[in-house]
């Protein structure tokens, strides 16, 4: 995931600034560069990658068996349906902001607070996966169990965090050190499995799975594609943006639709289904291994704890930022707003931190992926149902993705209503708090005047055409 250009400044949060990436040939730096196609797309792929196929691919196997590869196609069409409602929302209002900023445009203030409260969910319970996947990366390769694989993923949150609380400029240097490479490892170890193809390893280890298990699998595995939506954040900040931005982020849906299909196929033909269910925490080092032996797989940890180290990273980064421009919309305590020395939002860093490292060191690793997919899932389904309301143009696209997050949201929520009926609950538990006791909690903080107008403002901007993302 990567850090979007509005989180970049030390100053109030002004949709505008990303650190890293390459404009055509020139790199983006913080002298304001604009950004042409090549560096959005890197951007958005980056977002993506940055540690979705490292956590997830043997969650999505264990659940799809041998249709995982056509859960990641499903869950990419769904992405790609949604990236396109925010790009065209984000060209039609002429500036980034994601669904708070586009939501309170058209006076949905009840609803963006509420909203902005189940993004910062998601993006804790992202963290917590990221970290997840680095400690058991990390104690893999160094002989390390399961204890040791806690304690490097809350530690390398600790590390993260810290390196936040310094300042912006030391964050996206670190940032743009851990991003590099991540896809060539991926593609190259899909290439060398699918050279040495064998369908019936694709089921192998596993019972066959029907054909609708594809379809749970995409909705229990979605958060591998969160991250492009950050790019929309950037429109101002690139060449000829309403070409640039529609453009960059389809096609880099696309790229990451097809990285995650092979590499799916191409490490159930290397090493079997059964053993990436089995080893689900470090299933590509597994496949690194049997490609190329010890160098195989530190070739593979080091991708993962590098690319999953920089989606802390940058998730942090970005998230303690959203809840800062939240905090001063008085839809979360303005305390959370407040700055160090450094000149950023201290407290909204450590709070993240503290809930992310305490899920990492509690959780079990489908159960976080399942819940932070969950919280995606609704929130693409919003900015589609936005879409769909607000343009006439290929609002058929919008349709479509609004029906499949919301499909997909459903049939994850009966998976887990038998599966895992706590973790269920719990989001549910969030989600009731986000919705209905936010107001009386902020008033009762002393951070929020009585609410008389939301309600009016909901029914006002109910005449309005829909707001974006």
């Amino acid at each position: 995931m990567q850090t979007p250009r509005w989180a970049m400044s030390s100053s109030e949060p002004d949709k505008g600034s990303h650190g890293h990436g390459h404009d055509q040939d020139q790199p983006v730096d913080g002298d304001g560069e604009k950004m042409g196609l090549n560096a959005s797309w890197s951007m958005a792929v980056g977002g993506m990658v940055g540690g979705g196929i490292f956590s997830v691919l043997g969650v999505v196997i264990a659940i799809a068996g041998q249709w995982a590869w056509l859960s990641f196609l499903l869950a990419g069409l769904i992405a790609l349906a949604t990236g396109d409602s925010y790009a065209r929302l984000t060209v039609a209002h002429g500036s980034g902001g994601g669904a708070f900023e586009f939501l309170r445009s058209e006076g949905r203030e009840a609803f963006a607070g509420s909203l902005s409260w189940i993004l910062i969910i998601g993006y804790v319970l992202t963290i917590s996966v990221y970290a997840f996947t680095f400690g058991h990366y990390l104690a893999h390769v160094l002989g390390g169990g399961g204890l040791t694989a806690r304690v490097a993923g809350v530690a390398i949150i600790v590390t993260l965090a810290a390196v936040n609380l310094r300042g912006v400029r030391n964050s996206a240097k670190l940032e743009i050190f851990m991003v590099w490479g991540k896809v060539a490892v991926l593609v190259a170890l899909a290439v060398f499995g699918l050279s040495l193809w064998e369908p019936s390893n694709l089921a192998e280890g596993v019972e066959p799975r029907p054909l609708i298990a594809a379809a749970i699998g995409a909705g229990a595995v979605f958060m591998a594609y969160e991250g492009f939506q950050l790019l929309t954040y950037d429109y101002g900040d690139m060449k000829q943006p309403d070409r640039t931005l529609p453009r960059a982020v389809v096609l880099a849906i696309v790229s990451v639709t097809a990285i995650y299909v092979v590499v799916t196929l191409g490490t159930a033909v290397l090493v079997g289904a059964g053993t990436l269910v089995v080893e689900r925490e470090t299933a590509l080092a597994v496949a690194g291994k049997v490609a190329l032996g010890t160098a195989g797989l530190w070739i593979v940890t080091i991708a993962a704890v590098l690319s999953t180290g920089s989606a802390i990273n940058a998730t942090l980064f970005a998230t303690a930022r959203l809840v800062e421009t939240v905090a001063r919309d008085k839809e979360l305590p303005e305390a959370a707003a407040k700055r160090n020395a450094a000149g950023v939002p201290a407290r909204a860093i450590v709070g993240l931190a503290t809930a992310a490292a305490v899920l990492a060191s509690l959780g079990a690793l489908s159960k976080l992926v399942e819940a932070a997919s969950m919280t995606f899932l609704f929130t693409f389904a919003v900015v589609n149902g936005l879409a769909a309301r607000e343009s006439e143009a290929r609002a058929w696209v919008s349709w479509i993705g609004l029906i499949g997050a919301s499909l997909a949201a459903l049939i994850l929520a009966a998976r887990m209503a038998i599966a895992s009926p706590s973790t269920l609950a719990f989001l549910g538990v969030l989600a009731a708090i986000a919705v209905f006791a936010r107001p009386a909690l902020l008033r009762r903080l002393g951070d929020r005047p009585p609410d008389n107008d939301n309600d009016n403002n909901d029914n006002d901007a109910g005449s309005k055409s829909g707001e974006p993302t």
